[in-house]
């Protein structure tokens, strides 16, 4: 059966907090919903059998089957025959990078490791460092090493609470404890830093795997392979592709063994002037690169050096030091690359470890072995040689075993990776308090937004290399769903007045630390209530969040030693926020801004339906949504409600996203090749105007700083449009030659016009 094309995808998280699912069968019964909408294809979580209970199915215990809790592989068969029977295809999100280990027993291959060790035959299908446990898989699953007083046994098991572990065969005399010293594993605390075996960046309950090893990949694309074989499916996204050993290697086998026309997106987060390699057999990225122009088109670059003034406790200092801090944090992932440097290299230094480091701390991007990121690995090197030349003999160690490849240059890309997502995505998105919604997966909060002119030139280079790319603005992993950073956004045109509200707040509800103050000031903004009323639901998730936010941001606590003190602090600072009469004031600017928030959470949703690439609409972004980070974005949706306003069509985000998914279905050569041409408008308020033309039958125009131009007004600027009749798909209002932008705006801040 052929593909139908790729034109747009639709966001479901199958699984959520709190125990929700969503199986096949009630997939299906959206499917009439999602293609009145527009959609084109079904993008869905991870199916695979995983954890059982997970709240987001990338804890993989089972590669080789669909979940059962989802309705397994014939409840799979199912959905996809009633997607194409409306016209409609699947997208499928596969995790090749790790599986989870949280409950051993769930998992039947690293449950046979536990048992056999090196001898299972599953033993190489994860990357274990047995020379750190002596021969033994060291497994971080103990609060304190005094819950060892209380294992016991359990049959041909040993059990500590909850958890529960396999018993080697030959092993069973003495007590508990003596069983326990001859096993393949040892038991330690988690908080200790020491793990036996490579994990996704640091979370110990997803233990990598190597799918350099033919046999792995094999094995764990057995299933993914059938889904094309049987035409369930027409694509995938890759999670966490840049955690492989061999990205492009891996990427090669599955093109080969999924087919040519198979739509594959992975999931990269690209440094902002780094290029995507263009030699991966792939469609793209699954969208941050994109989600950063798009947002950052709408940041009013006036405000940088009053938010800058505003954010001078929370400075975060030089990233190399932020990076390099976090690299010395990863003691274990340090050490088993440093033995194998010493032995690619054949000998060791005194400040071996102090080197690695530093030049950690000076690659900026996820890795450095693609072609279009090579250069960055020497940079490192000699900025690092100049700062510290002293450090020139360490160095040339490092350079040797690099050079050499193998084990070495592997391990050196993989902790890269953990080294820049720690330090970045981790602790520079939570501390640095300038503007909030600049601190987003994709993004650079050191660049305050962007320009017209790179927003265009970034874009016009999209549709020439990577024009099927997905394009989003929220993720199941973005940091604030994409409405609260516009309202967040917003701030950017209103500096002085935000400067002056915290400081009127901070006056009466003084924060127990200002950097984290400042922080959350903006994000409370960002989900507050426009009519002020805080429910419980609403109080819970902002001290959910706050935590997160804290120990992600290792000022004063951390995952692994957490103050708690200074988190109940903060709690009872939230409290006094939500409860005092600041609360009030926060409600009121709400209101004044409100206006200009929505004008811009309009305009960044249309960019992202019409600009080059495959747009990917969020589950429930169709309306306003008021998420913050995961789990808080995995909520599950009001469909009802939805299905509601897409019947009423008043809703005028829904009217955007129905308006701009159905353009894209009507009109796909303009979509899917047509050309990115921007158009300028001209007059004093033109530089309010973003717009382009796809193709010669479509063009798109949006609002922007919409606070100054309330104040001065639109004046005598006009938008031009190329010869003919053009018709607003939205209003329905129709406009040829010059069209001023007063009346273009009259009735939406957006347009999306088509030739008639």
């Amino acid at each position: 059966m052929a593909r139908s094309p790729v034109l747009s995808t639709y966001r479901l998280q199958l699984r959520g907090p709190d125990g929700f699912r969503l199986t096949f069968a009630d997939a299906e019964k959206l499917l009439d919903y999602l293609g009145a909408l527009g959609i084109t294809h079904l993008y869905l979580s991870p199916i695979l059998t995983a954890t059982r209970g997970s709240s987001h199915g990338y804890d993989v215990t089972d590669p080789t089957t669909v979940s059962a809790e989802l309705g397994g592989i014939q409840g799979f068969r199912g959905l996809s025959a009633e997607a194409r029977a409306r016209g409609m295809g699947l997208i499928v999100d596969i995790v090749p990078n790790h599986v989870g280990v949280e409950v051993p027993a769930q998992n039947p291959w690293w449950w046979d490791v536990l048992r056999h060790g090196p001898a299972s035959r599953y033993a190489r299908f994860f990357d274990i460092d047995w020379e750190l446990g002596a021969g033994r898989i060291v497994l971080p699953m103990l609060e304190s090493e005094q819950d060892l007083a209380g294992l016991t046994r359990d049959g041909d098991t040993l059990v500590l609470g909850g958890l529960v572990l396999p018993i080697a065969p030959g092993t069973t005399s003495g007590s508990a404890a003596e069983m326990l010293e001859r096993q393949h594993y040892r038991l330690v605390d988690w908080r200790s830093g020491a793990c036996g075996y490579r994990r996704f960046l640091t979370i110990n309950s997803l233990a990598a795997l190597r799918q350099e090893d033919e046999q792995v990949f094999a094995l764990t694309h057995r299933e993914v392979a059938r889904w094309f074989t049987e035409g369930l499916v027409d694509g995938v996204r890759i999670d966490h592709l840049d955690g492989l050993a061999d990205p492009a290697g891996y990427l090669r086998r599955l093109r080969e063994l999924i087919g040519p026309d198979a739509w594959i997106v992975v999931e990269k987060n690209l440094a902002a002037d780094e290029a995507l390699e263009p030699s991966l057999p792939v469609a793209g990225t699954t969208g941050y690169d994109a989600l950063r122009l798009i947002g950052g088109v709408f940041i009013d670059p006036d405000g940088a050096p009053a938010l800058t003034t505003l954010a001078a406790p929370s400075a975060v200092g030089p990233l190399p030091e932020l990076r390099a801090a976090a690299a010395s944090g990863l003691s274990n992932d340090m050490h088993r690359l440093l033995r194998c440097i010493r032995a690619a290299a054949g000998c060791d230094h005194a400040r071996l470890a102090e080197a690695l480091a530093a030049v950690l701390g000076r690659i900026g991007v996820y890795r450095c072995d693609y072609l279009t990121t090579e250069p960055a690995l020497s940079d490192a090197m000699a900025q690092t040689a100049t700062a510290a030349p002293e450090l020139a003999t360490p160095l040339a160690i490092i350079s040797t075993a690099v050079a050499a490849g193998g084990e070495a240059a592997v391990r050196l890309q993989q902790l890269a990776v953990t080294v820049v997502a720690g330090a970045v995505e981790g602790r520079l998105f939570h501390r640095d308090a300038r503007l909030v919604s600049l601190n987003e997966f994709g993004g650079d909060p050191l660049r305050f937004g962007c320009s017209t002119a790179e927003f265009h030139t970034a874009l016009a280079g999209r549709e020439h290399r990577w024009p099927h790319a997905m394009t989003t603005v929220s993720t199941h992993d973005t940091l604030r769903g994409e409405d609260v950073r516009a309202r967040i956004g917003v701030l950017s045109q209103v500096p002085g007045r935000w400067a002056d509200a915290v400081a009127r707040w901070e006056s009466r509800v003084p924060p127990p630390d200002a950097a984290t103050g400042l922080f959350l000031w903006q994000n409370i903004f960002g989900v507050w209530p426009a009519d002020g009323s805080v429910t419980g639901a609403l109080r819970t998730r902002l001290h959910t969040y706050a935590r997160k936010a804290v120990r992600e941001a290792g000022r004063r606590s951390c995952w692994q030693n957490p103050d708690l003190a200074f988190e109940e602090a903060v709690g009872d600072w939230l409290d006094a926020v939500l409860d005092g009469s600041v609360a009030g004031e926060i409600t009121e600017l709400v209101a004044r801004l409100q206006s200009h928030a929505q004008s811009d959470a309009l305009g960044q949703k249309l960019l992202a339906l019409t600009v080059p690439g495959v747009p990917d609409v969020y589950q429930g972004t169709e309306c306003w949504d008021d998420s913050l980070t995961d789990p808080d974005n995995r909520r599950p949706v009001d469909f009802a409600a939805r299905r509601a306003a897409l019947v009423e069509a008043r809703h005028p985000k829904m009217r955007i996203v129905r308006a701009g998914l159905q353009l894209r279905r009507d009109r796909p050569d303009t979509f899917l090749g047509g050309g990115y041409r921007p158009l300028l408008a001209a007059g004093p308020a033109a530089d309010h105007v973003v717009a382009f033309q796809r193709g010669d039958d479509v063009a798109v125009a949006v609002t922007r700083w919409t606070v100054r131009l309330g104040e001065t007004g639109w004046r005598d600027t006009e938008m031009a449009l190329s010869g003919g009749q053009w018709t607003d798909r939205l209003t329905g209002r129709r406009w040829a030659d010059a069209a001023p932008t007063a009346a273009l705006f009259a009735e939406l801040p957006v347009v999306l016009l088509e030739r008639t």
